[in-house]
């Protein structure tokens, strides 16, 4: 879901940076890299991982595109508000060097998938999971569910915020100057691809490379549960 730019206004996407510019310095109070370096390492990891994921794209109406994420298990592994900074940075090195979405529209992105999934994704986990044991049926099917909803409602808000572009913005002659694509269009086109493919794909991914960590990479499981406490302690 990569918006490129061009297809959204300045006043669009100059608002969105800076609501990150904030996010991402509460983000690294919260978490307090300074004084816990071994996080470290695991941020980087759940980075890379995100950043393989979001790789394979699936061209959406519109301009934008579907793709897995990954942003709800790595909020659940190192907590959501480092989930922001790992994700942020995928999306970053993903503008800068491979052109997958916009400089301009970086803000948004990141909005989209560093803030709104992980923290959605998270908060819909920990509802339905409450204190199952990790990898059980009722833990699995909690990660499935809200990684499968928090991939589409950041879908549903790129398709909102490309969707508002000719309603705001038009020439002269009533013609759109960014977006293109009304919300009627642009919306459906959104919620149709990431509920039909990649938030089954994004669910099963989630629940796979869970299992993986628990079998082969238990350690991170103590810092989940650590950042557990953490975010619950900070909201």
């Amino acid at each position: 879901m990569h918006l490129p730019d061009g297809y959204l206004s300045p006043e669009t996407t100059l608002p969105a940076l800076a609501v990150m510019l904030v996010v991402w310095y509460i983000s690294f109070k919260k978490i307090q890299l300074i004084h816990n370096q071994a996080l470290i390492p695991s941020i980087a990891l759940c980075a890379a991982f995100s950043f393989i994921l979001m790789m394979f794209n699936i061209p959406v109406v519109g301009g934008s595109s579907a793709h897995a994420v990954g942003a709800v298990l790595v909020a659940i592994l190192v907590g959501p508000w480092a989930a922001v900074l790992a994700v942020s940075t995928t999306l970053i090195i993903q503008a800068f060097l491979f052109g997958d979405g916009g400089i301009l529209a970086i803000g948004v992105n990141c909005l989209n998938m560093a803030v709104i999934m992980p923290f959605s994704g998270y908060a819909i986990y920990r509802l339905i999971s409450g204190k199952a044991t990790l990898g059980s049926k009722r833990n699995s099917v909690a990660v499935f569910v809200a990684a499968y909803i928090g991939i589409n409602l950041a879908g549903l808000a790129a398709g909102i915020e490309m969707g508002i572009q000719p309603l705001f913005f038009k020439a002269a002659n009533g013609a759109p100057l960014y977006g293109f694509y009304s919300l009627a269009v642009a919306v459906p086109a959104m919620l149709f691809t990431h509920s039909l493919f990649a938030g089954p794909l994004e669910g099963v991914i989630s629940v796979l490379a869970l299992g993986y960590v628990i079998k082969f990479a238990p350690h991170l499981l103590v810092r989940e549960s650590q950042c557990r406490v953490d975010s619950l302690n900070t909201t």
